[in-house]
């Protein structure tokens, strides 16, 4: 029964539940199939659905997209940009608005998620459930999901509002997975032993920017980005207002949030941690405090101090493995144990407000002593 003719132009057979028709549209020729049965009254529908189209296409109001929305021939006569053309001219214009590190981060997920997957798509063709369809096959946990919905999300808002699609088709929408329990990557941070440990394993000329680091809940892009002049010696204070990433090739740049620009105390250990390095870098014209111990030149990121410098004292301290910034977790955790006020660690490490910190370090904050609450009746009572 397939391809056979039927009384009406343009109007076949093609199989015992198809109807073919086929019709030009911008000089090329169409073929496209009806889920209908070729009986007499649906070979008759079927000639007046080609002769609207043929109409609509003379009045130029044709939409292929939307007359047949699972053909592979609309691909065809889609107007715009591909996915990955679109995506690598956006992340370009945003690039004077964005850190470099964000920057970093945006071309990760583009160039390796979003682009082999979906970037030989047109963007008039990226409907929810294509994405959907697509996230679901990730492997990774519901948070990168949701960072890499953002930079997706953002794109196509941008589209949007550049007149390139009607819609944002993700707009307001997420996913979530159902995983089960996964492995902590939360707060993990070293004893008081396991610190004097990994510091005796260090060199003398590498072991004060790791005292520094527990002595002061810095981030490492803060701490690489510090200056002679950001220390405050009268008052014991550091001012951080700046960080060094990947991307910033060993440029500086604003803190890594507004609440991130902060005062900080300036405690006995970490004081003293630079008062040993300033017979290494304080000379140097670069100003920063922190340097390579070999060239003393300025680290370009925290991959540099992890992999070359972190990395290798902790194996040899034989201490078990935990990343850098865990000596910024450790910081956190030294200080709410030792009962220091909940609002000043969360200023010292620059959080967003105090509910961050207690959240984050909730097991480390004391919660219950013999005297619990009598301080306050005998100051007020």
């Amino acid at each position: 029964m397939g391809n056979k003719r039927s009384n009406y132009e343009g109007v076949r057979v093609a199989s015992a539940s198809t109807v073919e028709i086929d019709f030009y549209y911008q000089g090329v020729r169409c073929r496209e199939r009806l889920k209908l049965q070729p009986t007499p009254a649906n070979l008759k529908k079927a000639a007046r659905h080609r002769a609207a189209i043929i109409d609509a296409i003379e009045a130029g109001q044709f939409d292929y997209q939307v007359t047949f929305p699972r053909s592979k021939n609309a691909r065809k006569f889609l107007r715009g940009d591909r996915l990955d053309h679109y995506l690598r001219s956006w992340l370009d214009a945003k690039r004077p608005t964005l850190k470099a590190s964000t920057i970093r981060t945006y071309e990760t997920i583009i160039e390796r998620l979003i682009i082999p997957e979906l970037g030989d798509r047109m963007l008039e063709e990226m409907t929810r459930p294509i994405v959907r369809e697509w996230v679901a096959k990730l492997t990774c946990g519901n948070k990168r999901i949701s960072n890499i919905l953002t930079v997706l999300r953002s794109a196509l808002s941008d589209a949007m509002h550049d007149d390139m699609i009607p819609t944002n088709p993700i707009k307001g929408w997420h996913y979530h997975r159902n995983d089960g329990p996964t492995s902590s990557r939360g707060p993990d941070p070293f004893t008081k032993e396991e610190q004097a440990a990994i510091l005796s394993a260090m060199r003398d000329e590498v072991r004060p920017l790791f005292q520094f680091a527990f002595w002061t809940g810095m981030r490492p892009s803060e701490y690489i980005a510090l200056e002679w002049g950001d220390i405050d010696w009268k008052r014991m204070e550091i001012t951080v207002s700046k960080s060094s990433t990947r991307d910033a090739k060993g440029n500086l740049e604003d803190t890594k949030t507004s609440a991130g620009r902060r005062t900080i105390s300036l405690l006995p250990p970490a004081a003293q941690a630079l008062k040993d390095q300033k017979r290494l870098t304080r000379l140097n014209p670069s100003g920063r405090v922190f340097l390579w111990p070999r060239g003393q030149q300025p680290f370009r990121s925290d991959a540099d101090i992890r992999e070359k410098l972190w990395r290798p004292a902790v194996l040899r301290s034989g201490v078990r493995y935990r990343t850098l910034y865990q000596t910024r977790h450790t910081f956190a955790s030294m200080m709410l144990s030792a009962g220091e006020p909940l609002a000043w660690v969360s200023k010292q490490l620059g959080h967003r407000d105090v509910v961050f910190t207690a959240r984050t370090y909730a097991k480390w904050v004391p919660n219950s002593s013999p005297d619990i609450g009598m301080r306050a009746v005998e100051m007020f009572t």
